[in-house]
């Protein structure tokens, strides 16, 4: 009798550390995975997004100080420089997530 409790409590025993295991593993991430097509749009967005804010800031200086075309332009281009930035600060991260995911660099160092 002593041993078919043991063997009961033992079994119990695994039974948890089976489910502690499984609760401890990693689970995959669905938002990892980005398509090509996800990255192209997020870029195209942060540029129009620098474009649009640069617009929006010389348009109110102007409107406020009536020089209307002088730091609309200053501001847009601006805009587009700081677009530019973030998409290429973006497609670092892409390509060094991407690397990380491969498991090595492939920059010739060791």
């Amino acid at each position: 009798m002593p041993d078919a409790d043991h063997k009961r409590q033992l079994e119990q025993l695994e039974k948890r550390l089976a489910a502690l295991k499984a609760a401890q593993e990693p689970k995959p991430r669905a938002d990892e995975h980005y398509s090509q097509a996800q990255l192209a749009w997020r870029m195209v967005i942060e540029l129009v997004a620098g474009l649009g804010i640069g617009f929006g800031i010389g348009y109110g200086l102007d409107s406020l100080f009536g020089t209307l075309p002088v730091l609309l332009v200053t501001f847009t281009l601006l805009g587009f420089a700081a677009g530019i930035k973030t998409m290429l600060r973006s497609a670092r991260e892409v390509q060094k997530d991407a690397e990380t995911r491969a498991g090595g660099h492939e920059d010739g160092r060791d």
